[in-house]
């Protein structure tokens, strides 16, 4: 697949060929869905509680005898049928993550890459930084490829300056090549990615498919 490599200022430098094995696959539904839904499931915190009848403060005693008041029967004050009592199959603190194959996850990274690069939403520019830190020069450069629009960049490099840059940019995501993320890349309507990130791709996900050989 042939893509347009832009500068910074918008401009079209070159073309780059990328990775049909990476940018090039039919686009798994199934997949994508199941990565997300594996995302967002590590993602809960899994701290809900509520006190059943044995951990409300309470008397055990009954309100009133059991017979001869012509009420119904109670039994003490901490029942769940009661005002302040416990509550039955409440939630409780529990862990919702859980693994999918690695080769699914793959697939779904490679086939949302796909997805983005076949509908014209992945942009590739030439490799840059914010040297300043400064988030008005990152906007700046943006400006060029997104309108206030969720996006994306892709990194090919742990790279703090852009980082840094962009923190105050609600609407702004990053991602490093060898640790994406399957929600953020498929919700991106703009994701843009950087020259050597999209060759270093291509080699770590041929890399992983030989290991795992």
């Amino acid at each position: 697949m042939e893509k347009k490599v832009y500068s910074v200022d918008g401009k079209e430098l070159r073309t780059i060929t990328l990775d049909d094995n990476v940018f090039g696959l039919p686009v798994n539904e199934d997949v994508i869905y199941y990565a997300i839904n594996n995302e967002l499931a590590n993602k809960r915190v899994g701290t809900a509680c509520t006190k059943t009848r044995a951990e409300v403060h309470g008397s055990n005693a009954k309100p009133y005898k059991q017979k001869g008041t012509g009420r119904a029967r109670r039994g003490d004050k901490k029942s769940p049928i009661t005002v302040g009592g416990g509550t039955i199959f409440g939630p409780k603190p529990r862990d919702f993550s859980y693994a999918i194959p690695k080769k699914a996850k793959r697939l779904a990274m490679k086939s949302i890459l796909s997805l983005q690069a076949q509908s014209d939403r992945l942009t590739v520019v030439e490799d840059f930084t914010v040297e300043s830190g400064k988030t008005k020069d990152l906007v700046k450069i943006l400006s060029n490829f997104a309108k206030d629009e969720r996006t994306v960049i892709i990194l090919k490099d742990d790279d703090a300056k852009i980082k840094q840059a962009g923190k105050n940019i609600p609407s702004l995501s990053f991602l490093s090549f060898n640790r994406l993320r399957a929600h953020d890349l498929f919700y991106g309507r703009k994701v843009i990615m950087l020259e050597t990130a999209a060759k270093n791709l291509s080699q770590f996900y041929n890399a992983e498919e030989k290991e795992a050989e």
